[in-house]
């Protein structure tokens, strides 16, 4: 999927803009989907294209969203990122290439998989489980 500046500009509001088309993190603890249990799909809020499930959430007290897994493995691209005077993975939606935050590894999380992926909330839509109250 492929857009100018301009379209995401259209579609997006100035903070999804600014996470997802220009790589920007939002401030811990203020996403809609830090702390929430319901359950789900989580979207990518540029393109709709599936990445996380609830399933696969978990607490991590860190101020975002936390999962240990995406939902396929094809669903997110992982890419080198050296800003910030540090080496750290980014996660993108393999989709429409947006950022949606990083993964982390070997923190010690009680999860099947050795990975946390902290993903700004305002990069996320959740399509909740609607049989579930």
């Amino acid at each position: 999927m492929h857009k100018s500046e301009e379209e995401w500009r259209a579609v997006l509001d100035p903070q999804a803009f600014a996470v997802l088309r220009q790589g920007a993190t939002e401030r811990p603890w203020s996403g809609e989907y830090v702390s929430t249990s319901a359950t789900g799909v989580y979207r990518c809020r540029a393109c709709g294209a599936e990445l996380f499930r609830s399933g696969e959430k978990f607490e991590s007290h860190c101020g975002w969203p936390s999962f240990f897994d995406p939902a396929q493995s094809e669903a997110v691209t992982l890419h080198e990122d050296r800003t910030l005077g540090m080496v750290r993975t980014e996660v993108r939606c393999a989709a429409c290439e947006s950022h949606l935050g990083h993964v982390f590894y070997g923190e010690g999380y009680d999860t099947p998989t050795d990975a946390r992926y902290c993903i700004n909330s305002v990069a996320l839509t959740l399509e909740a489980d609607d049989s579930v109250q």
